[in-house]
């Protein structure tokens, strides 16, 4: 499909790291001009468009910011955007515009499934946790069910377009120990409060993380410390120590760091809760398993319910009611990196996959 790639292109090339506004007005004006789609952007620049005016409602989800480009990305202060090797290269090919612009294509040609309003969605701040989307949850958006557009090609075989209807959400948290300065000749005389905090990282070792089970697919939460600061010089006992700590979690259960509290001068403090997510509509899930089954071009690959590590928007759709899933063209390892790219055919594929299951899910 050279229109896909051609709107792939033109997402890709423009910038949209520090400001995603160009990207929003090029979704909205080809959307204006190539669909009968009821379309609007709201104050956050949120793009959506919406079909048929049906009892439920089913979104196609995706984002139109971009994490900041490598070096190698930009061309005379353009984004660069390369089609070699069956694959297009460029800042936010594969996270997720090329995505994007398959939801655009699949919502002007299909037509929908009867009682069904279908919704296209196109959110701003989801590199910098799920602004755009909390907005628009805040005003009221709560599709019933949604499809999210960020990767889930590549978990259960190479090349093989799966659908993930878990992931773990982030909660990033500091461990702040107090304690009391001294000279380090004496350090009686003080509270090492670097002590207190390795002390708790200890503690924080011997946690036990949970796991769910979604759709016979097993989802683990991790916790680990990551960073460390405290001290003020090499001869003072010091008064304070703080230790960074990303916890991967699972839905409906949490690593109880709470339990480091006990120690005496430490408190842990939250800084980041991104929400897990998982799919509890068994017709759903089977679905759109059942669309990406009849695109995947080889029968001996047939695409499997996955769970995903990462966070995305479907974390804050599912606590706000939505039934979602993760179907997207990116594969692991290929989003943020210096040479992003993805997969012309598995695009075409992506697309497919959304107007199959916006035509023929009926709850």
């Amino acid at each position: 499909m050279d229109e896909l790639v051609e709107l792939t292109r033109d997402l890709v090339g423009t910038p949209s790291h520090e400001d995603p506004t160009a990207a929003g007005d090029l979704i909205e004006a080809w959307l204006r001009a190539e669909t009968d789609a009821a379309v609007e952007r709201d104050p956050s620049g949120n793009v959506f468009a919406r079909r048929g005016d049906g009892d439920r409602s089913l979104a196609l989800v995706g984002h139109h910011d971009v994490v900041p480009p490598d070096d190698a990305q930009v061309a005379d202060g353009e984004y660069a955007v390369e089609r070699r090797d069956g694959r297009l290269y460029g800042r936010g090919a594969a996270d997720m515009k090329g995505a994007v612009a398959a939801a655009m294509l699949a919502v002007r040609d299909c037509d929908p499934a009867a009682d069904t309003e279908l919704v296209f969605a196109s959110f701003v701040g989801e590199e910098v946790g799920g602004e755009g989307c909390r907005a628009a949850i805040d005003r009221g958006f709560a599709p019933d069910y949604a499809v999210v557009g960020e990767g889930s090609t590549g978990y259960s075989a190479p090349g093989v377009t799966d659908v993930a209807v878990a992931h773990k959400g982030r909660r990033g948290s500091t461990i702040l120990a107090e304690g009391v300065a001294s000279h380090a000749s004496e350090p009686d005389a003080g509270e090492n409060a670097i002590y207190r905090a390795t002390e708790a990282v200890d503690r924080l070792r011997g946690l036990t993380t949970p796991s769910v089970e979604v759709a016979g697919e097993r989802l683990s939460g991790t916790v680990v410390a990551t960073e460390i600061d405290g001290g003020e010089a090499m001869n003072v006992v010091p008064e304070r120590c703080a230790v960074t700590v990303d916890e991967r979690t699972v839905p409906g259960k949490r690593a109880p760091l709470e339990r480091l509290e006990d120690i005496d001068g430490v408190t842990v403090r939250t800084d980041q809760d991104l929400p897990p997510m998982r799919c509890d509509d068994a017709d759903f899930r089977a679905a759109v398993l059942a669309a990406a089954r009849s695109v995947q071009e080889t029968a001996d690959d047939e695409p499997q319910p996955v769970v995903k590590p990462h966070a995305t928007d479907a974390g804050w759709l599912a606590q706000a009611g939505t039934e979602p899933v993760v179907c997207g063209p990116a594969e692991p390892g290929e989003a943020h990196t210096a040479d992003e790219s993805v997969s012309i055919a598995v695009l075409e594929r992506c697309y497919r996959i959304y107007r199959t299951v916006a035509e023929r899910f009926e709850a």
